[in-house]
């Protein structure tokens, strides 16, 4: 059975404490009277933990308090599908799920119709959208660090193949002020001449698209099932299921087909840094 996304967040929960301990698979089994292969298999999220025997490794490693309680609340109904998260704590783990999932996808889609994605996006156009959506102060360079980190899967040895889908009101919006919205879509040019990254955009007269339904983040890998990933306010949700994964890879064929090229995309978005540019 494929691991579901919150079998593979609790086991990469599990496997980061491990680490941080300084232990390998082996030395855990023995603290624990298991065999190393059955952990590798626990934290890859191809065998459920009970939540017993998530305590159990949680104790050995000196766990305890709230992250003790976090974690072992990850290990309640890892094999039911979707996975949604509503309270804090959870949606961090769910936002260091999706570090790792994209850290070990093969290629990622972006379908984003109103904003830049996150791994496209450019220091000032963060800063401006914490700033407007009431980060406070103390934690915005953190989470500034944190979102362009999730770049480097781009621009690595190996890096993701990264199609993104970008409604033409994207390139409208301004973010900030004019000259930070201008810097953002000259760094999205920048990034589009990687071989690796294809940016398209789905024009106002295109009609209805999939898009219009709202942004979504699909990840798929040669190692595990294919994940999308769903976001708002005040949720996010995980989706993996076979149904689930065609309806939205059937989605992006459909965008394939209502974008421009990248050619005529990469002249819409210099047209229109060149109208910010005069404002």
């Amino acid at each position: 059975m494929a691991a579901t996304p919150k079998a593979r967040a609790l086991g990469l929960a599990v496997r980061k404490i491990r680490q941080e301990r300084g232990l390998t698979l082996r030395e855990l089994g023995e603290r624990i009277g298991r065999h190393a292969g059955e952990i590798s298999r626990w934290e890859n999220g191809e065998r459920p933990f009970t939540p017993e025997r998530v305590a159990q490794i949680l104790g050995a490693l000196d766990v305890n308090g709230t992250r003790f309680q976090e974690i072992v609340s990850l290990s309640y109904e890892t094999k039911n599908p979707p996975w949604v998260a509503t309270a804090l704590p959870e949606r961090d783990q769910q936002l260091a799920a999706l570090i790792d999932f994209e850290a070990s996808a093969t290629r990622i889609t972006e379908v984003a119709p109103l904003l830049v994605p996150g791994l496209l996006q450019e220091t000032g156009y963060v800063r401006a959208i914490m700033g407007a959506g009431g980060v406070p102060a103390s934690e915005v360079a953190a989470r500034v660090a944190l979102r362009l980190g999730r770049r480097e899967v781009l621009t690595r040895p190996d890096p993701v193949s990264l199609r993104a889908y970008l409604g033409e009101a994207v390139l409208h919006q301004v973010i900030g002020d004019a000259p930070i919205t201008a810097a953002q879509l000259r760094h999205l040019c920048d990034v589009a001449t990687r071989p690796n990254v294809e940016i398209r955009v789905v024009p106002f007269r295109s009609g209805w698209q999939p898009a219009l339904e709202g942004a979504f983040t699909l990840l798929e890998s040669e190692v595990s099932t294919p994940i999308v990933q769903l976001e708002n306010r005040r949720s996010t949700l995980f989706l993996h299921e076979h149904d689930d994964i065609r309806a939205y890879q059937r989605a992006v064929d459909d965008l394939r087909t209502a974008a421009l090229g990248a050619a005529e995309s990469r002249e819409l978005i210099t047209r229109r840094i060149r109208s910010l540019e005069r404002t």
